[in-house]
Order: C-alpha cells, then structure tokens, then sequence
C-alpha cells in the first residue's frame, strides 16, 4: 500500500520507517523537485563523451536555456548547437522542414564537417507526431560523411523510458560491426571511468585483454573500436536497453554484472566474467582473498573513526541504495536514512533483511515536493550526519559527505574498500557543500 508522506508543525518531511513502507510503490509519483544538488549527469554531459561529435538541440527556447548553460558550464560550446522552435512550428506542417534546413545551416557554417551529429529533439516533436525516420533520410543524403544520431530530450515521457536510458541507446548508435578481436571486451553504460584497481581490471591482466570505456576514448575511430569487441560487459541498470540495442545491431554477447554490496553476489559475478575470458574460480578467489581482506580492513578502520555517527545514503550515489545500507549496518555503522523515490528490484533480498536488521530506518523521497522544506531541519555545518551522496548531503545541510554519483566507478569488494577510504576522509575533511554541489556534471570540467 501506499505511504503518504507526513508533515509537521515546521512543515519538514518525515521519513517512513523501512519496515512499513511498500517496497513497490514506496511513494506516489506525481509532480518532481530537483534539489539543488547538481553532480548528476544529464543528456548533455553523456553526449559529449563521444570524440570529435556535435550537438544540436531542436526545441523551445527555455528548454533551450538549460541545454546551452550545460555546455558552457563545461567550457564545451564549440561542440553546441541548436536550432529554436517557434509556435508556429506546431501547427503550419513544416516541423520536419524546421529540423533538416536548421540542421543543414549549421553544418554548412561549419568549417570542418565533424563525423558524428546528435540530433536532439524534444517534447513539442512527440506531441506534433513528426517523422524523424524523415528527418534522417535526408540528412544523411545531403551528408553521407556524417553519422547522425537521433537523440531525445523528452522529460515528459518518464512513464516510458527515462532521458537517461534513452541517451544511453543513442551513445553507441553509431557503432558498427568490425571483425572481432577476442582480446577487446566493451565496457558499457559507464560515464565515469571505472577504477583500474578493481577486480574487473584484474581478471582483464590475467586473460590477456584490453578494455574498451568511452572515457579513454581520445578519437572517433577510437569510439568506433568497440565494433570489434568480443564481449560486452555493464554493471551500471541504465544500460539495459541501450545492451539490447548492441546486441541485436552486433551480434556480440552482453554480461551484466550489476553492481552490487552483498559478496556472494559480487563474486558470482566476477565468476561469471572469469568464465567468459576463459579463466577459473580459483583465479578469480587468488585476486579476491586479498581484495576481500581489503575492503573488510578499510571499512573497520572507517568505523573506528566514524562511531555512531548517523549516516543517510541517497540514490543518485549508488544504483543499490539499500544493499549499501545494509552492508553498513552489518558492519556496524549507524545508518539512520535512505533517500530514494523507488526501490532497484533487485534490491528485494536486501531490501527485507534491513527490515529485519535495522527496521527503523527512515526512507525519504527526493524528488516530492515537500522536501523543498528539509533543509530547514538544520543550518551547514550543525549536522550530525555523514552522506553518501550529494542530494543526502543537501538534506541533512552537511559537509561531511563521500562526493560520488552512480557508483563513482568503484566496483566488487576493492570498490568496497575505496569507499570505506573515502568515508573516512569524508567523515574528517568537511566539505563546503554549498560551493561543492553547485558543479554541474561531477568530473567534468566546469568554468565555474
């Protein structure tokens, strides 16, 4: 059944026991609010990952406004076009003609042609019912030498794919099929670079391969490399459809290895990758008897420092909010919150072993309304609290927090261990959250 979220005297949000709460449809969803936490990643940030490509968004002006500030946050203009919807556009049938003589004026101002164009369209296209199909066909006639992407900037239409797994199926449309290189596996789904210390890395050194991540991609031609591939891996759940699309497009074999906190999954995992390049159990349990001491050192040395200290874990640090919380509290800390507007499915299993655990543990939305109020609770710098997560962090009105989001590209127990390293130095370097938060698109560069 549904929670409703109470309200105070003061107006501030409460939170609703973990062991109450419905685990499929914790919170209604209705109208969002976006906390002013601004490290997450939008479709802009995503796009630019691909080398020597362009962008032109097609829609209204003020959806224009947070588009264009995006790239010049990033000091990435040159790489930024748009063409401006009018009013008119809606009702006079020349929608599709807007988009390709738009489109063709800003490649024909170009000095160089670049290889690869994003084609945003927008929320006015869907409803209008424009022809993209069209669109396409004549770009790429009038402009065989670039590959252009459709791409979609469409918020109102969360009910079916979000903006984020949508761009995630756009960020390698353009990959063709190469002949296969059994030593070069595709890293997919990740905007941050994954750690190299990570056991994924370390079964890669064992087998002999080479990693393809978008991140160390310096060239188009490097971008394109993943055609080659021999298998695909992801651990990121943004990616599914955007796996589906390759798979089908390539023929190459996907292997989900969802990020997760709970060991038995993590190595299940790492033997299933083990398997696929052709290496054994025992290799993958010589890398993580030591990673595993690791990440078991590192967090009871973060435990001796943090004590009691209440600690809230929001969503947009980790796809698995809940098996953090739980691996936390089996550790002995004292996790107090959870902000998260849904539950991960494959959360469940965690999900009622911290009812059973810790069973007062407060779950808090973060996008309803009402919490445009919670930072009213305490002033910066009077708060209690350690975060994982900068909208957490926003909530509680604290410095003390671990600054990552999706995961930070930290995975299996030596993501663990990186993570109880950077609690602890969380917990004894505050941040200043105000300044912190306010950098659009953690790790990219910003001109602020």
């Amino acid at each position: 059944m549904l929670k409703q979220i109470s309200l105070n005297e003061n107006k501030i949000p409460e939170g609703v026991r973990i062991s109450e709460i419905d685990f499929d449809n914790p919170f209604y969803d209705g109208l969002h609010y976006n906390p002013p936490a601004r490290g997450v990643w939008n479709i802009v940030h995503t796009g630019m990952l691909i080398p020597e490509a362009h962008q032109i968004y097609v829609c209204a002006q003020g959806c224009l406004r947070g588009v264009i500030l995006t790239a010049a946050e990033m000091n990435r203009m040159e790489n930024m076009s748009w063409v401006a919807l009018r009013e008119k556009d809606m009702w006079n049938g020349e929608m599709e003609s807007r988009v390709i003589e738009g489109c063709s004026h800003i490649v024909d101002e170009m000095e160089k042609h670049p290889k690869c164009i994003l084609v945003y369209l927008s929320c006015m296209h869907l409803f209008e019912g424009c022809d993209f199909k069209v669109i396409a066909a004549e770009l790429e006639e009038r402009y065989p030498d670039i590959d252009w992407v459709d791409c979609y900037m469409t918020p109102t239409m969360r009910k079916t794919f979000e903006p984020d797994v949508m761009m995630k199926k756009s960020l390698y449309s353009p990959i063709k099929k190469l002949d296969c290189d059994e030593k070069y596996i595709g890293l997919i789904g990740c905007d941050r670079a994954t750690d190299k210390t990570s056991e994924i890395y370390s079964l890669l050194k064992e087998a002999g391969c080479k990693m393809w991540e978008i991140t160390e991609c310096k060239t188009y031609e490097d971008y394109l490399s993943l055609g080659k591939a021999s298998l695909l891996i992801s651990y990121l759940p943004v990616v599914g459809y955007a796996s589906s699309d390759l798979t089908k497009r390539l023929g190459i074999a996907h292997l989900p290895m969802d990020l997760s906190y709970d060991k038995d999954e993590i190595t299940a995992n790492l033997n299933a990758f083990a398997s696929s390049l052709g290496l054994d159990e025992k290799t993958v349990e010589k890398i993580t008897d030591i990673t595993k001491k690791e990440a078991d050192d590192s967090m009871k040395r973060a435990l001796e420092t943090i004590g009691s200290s209440p600690i809230a874990i929001d969503a947009s640090a980790t796809p698995r909010p809940i098996g953090l919380a739980l691996l936390l509290t089996e550790y002995g800390f004292n996790v107090k919150r959870v902000y998260t507007d849904a539950f991960n499915k494959k959360e469940r299993n965690a999900f009622e072993k911290l009812c059973k655990l810790n069973p007062d543990i407060e779950i808090y939305p973060s996008m309803d309304p009402l919490m445009l109020n919670a930072d009213l609770e305490t002033k910066i710098g009077e708060s209690e609290y350690l975060c994982i997560g900068q909208k957490s962090a926003y909530f509680c009105q604290t410095g003390k927090f671990v600054n990552i989001i999706e995961g930070g590209g930290m995975y299996g127990f030596d993501g663990i261990r990186h993570l109880g390293e950077m609690m602890t130095d969380a917990f004894l370097n505050e941040k200043d959250l105000k300044l912190t938060i306010s950098y659009k698109g953690l790790e990219c560069e910003s001109c602020l």
